[in-house]
Formats: structure tokens, C-alpha cells, sequence
């Protein structure tokens, strides 16, 4: 390859903007290779094709990187905190192969907790494995995590890595010996099945604990990326988004108790209580809103039967009514269309609705059922910042502990939508950076293009499809035809390996 870009390529770089964003950059068969972040688009893009640039370069991995680069996008964006945030997104989502996969990076440390032992125990690893094991983490402040184990350890009489446990005659177990007894409020002796309880409480309270990190690792990312120590706030933002998975994932802890429903009960129990409803809801629903400085707003909607996710009545929503970034307009309309089909469809409502969000949020989902004139059901609005209950009537708001089963509930319920939510809104923006080729063919006006795209269903399809299949579509010519393929093909008809 040599060092000098095509023409195509000098002239999409002139026409950057010094502008934050993130670019992606590409092999000949498209394929993304590499993500960054940029604080000017136009200055980081170009260094790449500075004439001479591969010689220099010490590193064998950059220049691999360089000498596979045939073409690139950019997603242009406010800031350089954002431009961090959607670096990050979009990493984990096409996993190029020259970027640090940071979803297994093993600098940071996680909490193990091996159900497939008779007596679980709390142990430091590095590696998160597919087995039944439950995980926390990773965590980035090493020696704050183990002081909470330490703690954890007094406070509910569990067995860390190092412990050592005798079984009795009677087939119960000491878990510390006479020393340790004097130390740990909780009783040494115990059966299996107590020991069991010790566990399931101690994970609801780390579980809690994460929660508070979380949020206290999302401060620090916006501090350091605030005073501008990018590289810090990528390290953070790698945490951040590894430890908001590890929270999406987790399952409820299985008891050995043969005799407990299959739905959650006891959650489901005390979070009717909580909220003083009639009943314990049955039936949730949750709703959130995805979007990146406005661009691909969609929402989620997610449902929960007897406290366990139902996916087969998932929805997802696109935002129709309006183009921007006004959560509390989006949430009014999402709303709206999903009790506007029950209602036309004579279907129940679910007994409790759930909005991601605060006071705002809640009022416009209010505003929603007042426009379809019906009785709406019980709603409540979760805020992130200190998981915070909002009412809409003249309740204060509600904090539950954060080991109280009703919020761990809600906290499930919530972060399954924002999954949801995510996933969506980073499956359209991968629809549109595969679709954006067609923007640097000649010609192909925004009707042709639209009309393209819904003949053949998706770009990839386009590219498979021969010169008479393209003809074939409306309002297309075998000379258009005939273009538009050898145009999708150019790359990889024209590379050619080096030697």
C-alpha cells in the first residue's frame, strides 16, 4: 500500500470538520478495524495519511493498523467528554480487532461467588468465567473492595478465600476457628441451608455497594474528563460500562429451597408494601429513553410477569413526533402508543409502570394517558442519581436501602430496559454507518437511495445482488445499474496484497 491516500480519501479528509467526534476506520472489505476518539476530527483523521508517516512508525501493530486503512467514517459530536462516551460505546459494539478489548481487561478486580460449592465463598479474581459462579465488578479502588469483604465478613458471617471451614458430626459446619469466633458477631456453627441465607444477603448488599461505586466512578470519569485527563477518563469509562454490564446481568439468587415459587414473591411482596399498592404488581413495565446528543433517540419498553423478565412483550420504539433531545416529549409519545394499542386492543394494563427518570419523566408519561382520556395504572419514576422513588401525587419521595429486596427489584427491572434501550439505539446507528457508503456514490439522491435501501432490505444485501438484480429495483437503469455495482466492489476488486 502506499503511504499516499487515494484521492477519494485526500478528499473526504479535507472535508472533516475541526470539530470533536469519533472515527472508525476501515479495511477494503469494509470492516471496521480500528475506533477513536478525536478532539478535531480533521487533525486526527489526516494524521493517519501524512505522506511518510508509515516509515516512522516504531510500532509493528500502528503500522499494520495504517497499511490496512482503505477508508473511514466520523461521527461528528459536542465534546470531547462525549466523543469519549461514544468511543467507548462503539468499541464494545463492532469489537475491532486493533482496539484493547477492554470488556476482558484484567488490571481490575471482580468478586466470585461459587454456587456450585456446598459453603459459597466471596474470592479476588481477575477472569470472569461462563460457569454458574455469580460476579461483581470488575472494581477499579482495589483496597476499598477489600475492606468492604473484611466488613461484609463481620457483618454476615461469611467465608472469604481464605477460609477454611470443619464439617461436624451433626453435618453442620464451623466456618472460623475459637479466634475468629470472638471477632465475627455471627454464630460459627451453622447448617448449609443458613449458611445459604448469610450468602444471598451478603450479595444483595454488594450488589448495593456496586451500585454506589458506580456512581461514584461516574463523578470521577466526568471530573477527569472535566479537566481534560482523557486517558484517565477512558480508563474509568472502561469500568464504568464493564461494571453496568456486570449490574444488567445479574440473576436473582438461587435458594436451595425446593418448595419457592418460580416468581420472585417475597420482592414482589415487599415492593407492593413499599409503594402501598392494593396488591403486590404482577405485572411491570419500564420504559427508558437512548439517545447520543439528540441523534438515534429510540426507547425501550420491557416487561416483567411474577417479578422475572418477559420477552416475548418487549417493544421498542422510534421517536416520531419530533427530531432532537427532549426526553420528556419522547417519554410522552412512547407512552401514548403503547396504552393507546392496549386500549384499542381491549388488552390489561400492567399493574405497575415504571419511567427511568424523575418528576419531569413521570409527568409527561402522565400527559400521555390524560391524551387518551383512561384511568392510568399505578406509575413511579426511578432516579438514577441515588435511586430515588418519585411519586406522581403529593408523596415525598421514597429511598428504600439499597439491599431492600422491592429496590433490587426495580433496579432489575430498570437496567434491563436500559439495556434494551441501548442495544436498539446502537443497532441503528450500526445500520447507518454500514448505509453511509452509498452517500460518496454519484448520483444517488436521498429518493433513490431510500428506494434501494427498501427494495433489498439492508445495504449488505445491496452488495451481494448482481447488476441485473440492482436494474430490477424501481426507477433504476442497467447503466445506473452497472455503476452502482462496480462501485460497491471497487474496493475490493482494485486491494491488492502487498509485496
Amino acid at each position: 500500500m502506499s503511504d499516499a491516500p487515494p484521492p477519494t480519501l485526500k478528499e473526504k479528509v479535507r472535508r472533516l470538520p475541526d470539530r470533536p467526534g469519533v472515527y472508525l476506520m476501515k479495511d477494503r472489505l469494509g470492516r471496521i478495524i480500528y475506533v477513536g476518539k478525536a478532539k478535531s476530527l480533521k487533525k486526527r483523521v489526516s494524521s493517519y495519511f501524512q505522506r511518510g508517516r508509515v516509515r516512522t512508525i516504531a510500532q509493528p501493530k500502528i503500522r499494520a493498523l495504517i497499511e490496512m486503512i482503505t477508508d473511514f467514517d466520523t461521527i461528528e459530536v459536542k465534546s470531547e467528554p462525549e466523543a469519549l462516551l461514544l468511543e467507548g460505546k462503539l468499541i464494545k459494539q463492532w469489537r475491532p480487532r486493533y482496539n484493547t478489548d477492554f470488556t476482558d481487561d484484567k488490571r481490575f478486580l471482580l468478586v466470585r461467588v461459587d454456587l456450585n460449592e456446598e459453603l459459597p465463598r466471596f474470592r479476588l479474581t481477575r477472569l470472569k468465567k461462563e460457569d454458574r459462579s455469580r460476579y461483581f465488578g470488575p472494581f477499579a479502588h482495589s483496597g476499598l473492595l477489600r475492606k468492604t469483604l473484611a466488613q461484609m465478613r463481620r457483618q454476615f458471617g461469611i467465608l472469604l478465600g481464605d477460609g477454611t471451614p470443619q464439617r461436624l458430626e451433626d453435618g453442620r459446619w464451623r466456618l472460623y476457628d475459637d479466634v475468629r469466633q470472638e471477632l465475627y458477631g455471627a454464630a460459627t456453627v451453622v447448617s448449609a441451608e443458613d449458611y445459604r441465607r448469610r450468602v444471598e444477603e451478603a450479595c444483595a448488599f454488594l450488589e448495593g455497594k456496586s451500585r454506589e461505586w458506580l456512581a461514584t466512578l461516574r463523578e470521577e470519569m466526568a471530573a477527569a474528563a472535566a479537566n481534560q485527563a482523557f486517558e484517565k477518563a477512558a480508563e474509568l469509562r472502561d469500568v464504568v460500562f464493564a461494571l453496568e454490564q456486570t449490574l444488567a446481568k445479574t440473576r436473582t439468587f438461587e435458594r436451595l429451597d425446593p418448595t419457592r415459587p418460580a416468581g420472585d414473591t417475597e420482592a414482589l411482596q415487599a415492593l407492593g408494601e413499599a409503594l402501598h399498592l392494593a396488591s403486590p404488581p404482577r405485572t411491570m413495565e419500564c420504559f427508558d429513553i437512548s439517545h447520543i446528543s439528540g441523534t438515534f433517540v429510540v426507547a425501550s419498553m420491557v416487561h416483567f410477569a411474577d417479578g422475572r423478565p418477559d420477552k416475548d412483550q418487549y417493544r421498542r420504539f422510534q421517536i416520531k413526533s419530533f427530531i432532537g433531545n427532549d426526553d420528556f416529549r419522547a417519554m410522552e409519545e412512547v407512552v401514548g402508543r403503547r396504552y393507546r394499542r392496549l386500549a384499542e386492543e381491549g388488552k390489561p394494563f400492567p399493574d405497575l409502570v415504571v419511567i427511568d427518570g424523575g418528576r419531569g419523566q413521570i409527568g409527561a408519561a402522565l400527559k400521555a394517558f390524560l391524551g387518551l382520556d383512561v384511568m392510568p395504572p399505578a406509575i413511579i419514576g426511578l432516579a438514577k442519581k441515588h435511586e430515588t422513588v418519585i411519586f406522581p401525587d403529593e408523596r415525598p419521595p421514597l429511598n428504600l436501602p439499597l439491599n431492600h429486596p422491592a429496590l433490587n427489584l426495580l433496579q432489575r427491572l430498570r437496567d434491563e430496559a436500559h439495556r434494551f434501550a441501548n442495544t436498539y439505539n446502537a443497532d441503528l446507528r450500526s445500520k447507518k454507518i454500514r448505509e453511509s457508503v452509498l452517500d460518496d456514490f454519484p448520483g444517488l439522491g436521498p429518493v433513490r437511495r431510500a428506494a434501494l435501501l427498501g427494495h433489498f432490505g439492508s445495504i449488505d444485501r445491496l452488495r451481494a445482488a448482481t447488476e441485473r438484480e440492482i436494474a430490477a429495483a424501481p426507477g433504476l437503469g442497467p447503466k445506473f445499474a452497472a455503476d452502482l455495482h462496480a462501485f460497491l466492489h471497487s474496493e475490493e476488486e482494485s486491494a491488492s496484497p502487498e509485496g
